[in-house]
Parts: C-alpha cells; sequence; structure tokens
C-alpha cells in the first residue's frame, strides 16, 4: 500500500510539472504571437498615418479651389475629428470583447486530470 501510494504521489508531481511544462510552453507561443502582430499593426499604422497625412493635404489643396484655405482645413478637421471618435468607440468596443490571453489547452487539460483523479480516488 505504502509504495502504491508513493508512486501515485511520484506520478501526480510528474503530471503536474508537465501540465506545467504545456502551459510554459502555450505561453511563449502565444506571445511570440502578440508580439509579432503588435509589430505589424505599428509598422500598418505608421503607413497609414503618413497616408491619411498626404489624403488630408489633398483634400485641403482640392477644397482650397472652391473655398478659402483656412475654410478647406476646418472641415478637413472636423471629418478627421469624427472619424477619430468613430473608431475610438469601435476599438474600446473590440478590446473589451476580447478574451483575456491563458493557456486555454492547459487549463482543460489540468481540469480533466483532476476530474480523472477524483474519479480514480472514488473506486
Amino acid at each position: 500500500m505504502s509504495e502504491l501510494v508513493q508512486r501515485a504521489s511520484q506520478q501526480l508531481t510528474e503530471l503536474v510539472r508537465g501540465e506545467l511544462r504545456l502551459a510554459q510552453a502555450e505561453m511563449k507561443s502565444k506571445g511570440r504571437r502578440y508580439g509579432k502582430g503588435g509589430g505589424m499593426f505599428g509598422g500598418a499604422g505608421l503607413a497609414g498615418f503618413l497616408a491619411a497625412q498626404a489624403a488630408v493635404a489633398t483634400a485641403v489643396a482640392a477644397l482650397a479651389v472652391a473655398l478659402p484655405v483656412w475654410a478647406g482645413a476646418l472641415i478637413m478637421t472636423a471629418v478627421l475629428a469624427a472619424i477619430a471618435t468613430v473608431l475610438a468607440l469601435t476599438g474600446k468596443k473590440q478590446v473589451t470583447r476580447a478574451a483575456p490571453p491563458t493557456p486555454a489547452e492547459t487549463v482543460e487539460n489540468v481540469k480533466a486530470d483532476v476530474a480523472e483523479i477524483k474519479r480514480s480516488a472514488h473506486r
């Protein structure tokens, strides 16, 4: 009986260590993906910002044909403020709906392991 308890304890320790290694590997993988995605979003943001500046300058110049330059600039400022507001509100909604970055697979494995241990203990 003592040997069985000792083996069960050893196997449980190995199982927990294995699950911790799995969680660590899963979080490293997710971290790399978040890092790469963030870098790409940064590059896209910079390119988009430069394109937007060129578009605003073009729009102000086009409006300056029919209106004074200050009026064209004022119109473009109002349009950009409206776009910024819509984007900020939409972004906020998306961030609040996002799932937290957790090791979901590992959590499910641990739950299954605990359930199996409980089931085996009741026999």
